[in-house]
């Protein structure tokens, strides 16, 4: 039994980004594997509610980290910058949601 220890950058990739949990339904080669992938995805989709809850922090610390360069320091292109990045996380948690609805309610069979 080997104990591998994961890179840091894998490991906060992982923290971040949720699509290696998910198997690539079109590569399957037949209905079987195909379908294999599908519940797959479905019972991994469980965890699709805590990236969310991730990426919400992270939009809510660049959101308030926007609000305090523009009001506090007056530095409005640091507050740009936090800004965008609070609405591409937002973007982000759309993504999530649709993903997570789709996988866990959708008819897919």
């Amino acid at each position: 039994m080997t104990n591998e220890v994961m890179p840091f950058r894998t490991l906060l990739y992982r923290f971040i980004f949720f699509d290696w949990l998910f198997k690539d339904v079109n590569a399957a080669r037949n209905v079987i594997e195909r379908h294999a992938a599908l519940q797959h995805n479905k019972y991994m989709s469980r965890y699709l509610p805590i990236y969310f809850r991730r990426w919400t922090v992270m939009a809510s610390f660049d959101f308030v980290l926007g609000w305090l360069f523009e009001r506090a320091l007056q530095a409005t292109v640091l507050s740009a910058y936090f800004f965008t990045w609070s609405c591409v996380t937002m973007a982000g948690m759309v993504v999530i949601a649709a993903a997570w609805v789709f996988l866990t309610f959708g008819r897919l069979s």
